[in-house]
């Protein structure tokens, strides 16, 4: 019989691979650690026993699932004299059981932060409240029936598409009533957490863990309002002090001062990033941080001019912003060198 430490590990591998392979998780577990079907099978016997995992289907065509271990979904109208921490207080909290102190701290940032966002931004006059957890996660969801997120900053801001309103969100220090919020509530929930999407209209945006930022856009579905869907794992060791203090600049002890811009999103579909002004597009509220971090990833290619009007022109107009750059392949980095060269130059 494996020793204790191996069991857990097994059946850590089970639970969290069960998703992903819900036909085949005993012959996945079993090659991983080079034991037989038959252990292999006392263990999911074990944790299906236990209320982890749920089992369908005969023998041979068996499928497992984790087992939602709780689900809450409330209705709630929205007025005036709702508060987020009462909600949360009342209907959520009360159901994510024990979990660790930096785990309960993240959910209560992440649900207030956006419950606020619908009471005092979303212009609807209902929201639908969802939380449910399984042995790996703590999942949680925000539906409001009000304007759409992208088209209310698009409205708000007079932007040209509301693809550009999904740029500006994943900056930071966005908000439609600065005398009332500074604009951080979405940036530092979506880096709290390991999974964050928004659907609204017909866009999706996407932000995961590692850094992995998605824009797509939905022909067949469209969502009324908006919709905010998080998840992190129970066993995170995030907390909410290092992502903060990690998008402070180095001469700053608090402060939000530096950005993480995920380049990928100027573009609209399959466009190449050649032009001023998709660069402009970038380099909207650059002037409010101290340092950005601009990341490549997903980049095949950028034009001369769109590279000059960033790392030349701007530069030139704005060294109090100090701009770096990750995630480039060569073709990139060949343009951002060119230009940096030549604002050294001059």
């Amino acid at each position: 019989m494996p020793r204790r430490s191996s069991t857990e590990k097994i059946r850590r591998f089970i639970l969290e691979n069960v998703s992903e392979y819900p036909t085949d998780i005993v012959s996945r577990a079993a090659s991983e650690f080079g034991i037989s079907r038959q252990a292999l099978n006392r263990h999911v016997r074990e944790l299906v026993s236990g209320g982890l995992l749920t089992a369908s289907g005969k023998t041979r065509g068996r499928t497992y699932e984790l087992r939602i271990l709780s689900e809450v979904h409330a209705d709630l109208e929205i007025a005036p004299d709702m508060s987020e921490d009462r909600i949360w207080r009342e209907k959520v909290k009360p159901s994510l059981g024990d979990l660790p102190a930096n785990v309960m701290d993240i959910c209560h940032y992440g649900f207030t932060e956006m419950m606020n966002n619908v009471i005092e931004h979303s212009e609807g006059t209902a929201v639908h409240v969802s939380v449910g957890s399984n042995a790996i996660e703590i999942g949680l969801s925000v539906l409001d029936n009000g304007v759409g997120i992208f088209q209310k900053i698009k409205n708000e801001l007079n932007l040209d598409d509301e693809r550009h309103a999904i740029l500006e969100i994943a900056k930071g220090k966005l908000t439609t009533d600065p005398a009332r919020h500074t604009g951080e509530g979405i940036f530092f929930t979506s880096r709290l957490f390991d999974e964050y999407s928004i659907l609204s209209g017909r866009l999706y945006f996407h932000h995961s863990e590692s850094n992995r930022d998605w824009l797509l856009e939905r022909a067949d579905s469209e969502t009324k309002g908006t919709n905010i869907i998080m998840s992190i794992s129970r066993r995170s060791r995030r907390k909410t002090t290092e992502v903060f203090d990690r998008h402070s600049a180095k001469d700053d002890t608090y402060g939000f001062t530096r950005t993480h811009v995920p380049v990928t999103l100027a573009r609209y579909g399959d466009e190449n990033l050649v032009s001023r002004s998709q660069a402009r597009r970038v380099l909207v509220r650059f002037d409010r941080f101290k340092e950005v971090l601009l990341d490549f990833r997903g980049v095949k290619s950028i034009g001369q001019a769109f590279a000059d009007e960033i790392f030349r022109v701007y530069r030139h107009e704005h060294p109090e912003v100090e701009l770096t750059w990750i995630r480039e392949n060569k073709e990139v980095r060949g343009m951002i060198l060119r230009a940096w060269t030549a604002a050294e130059d001059s």
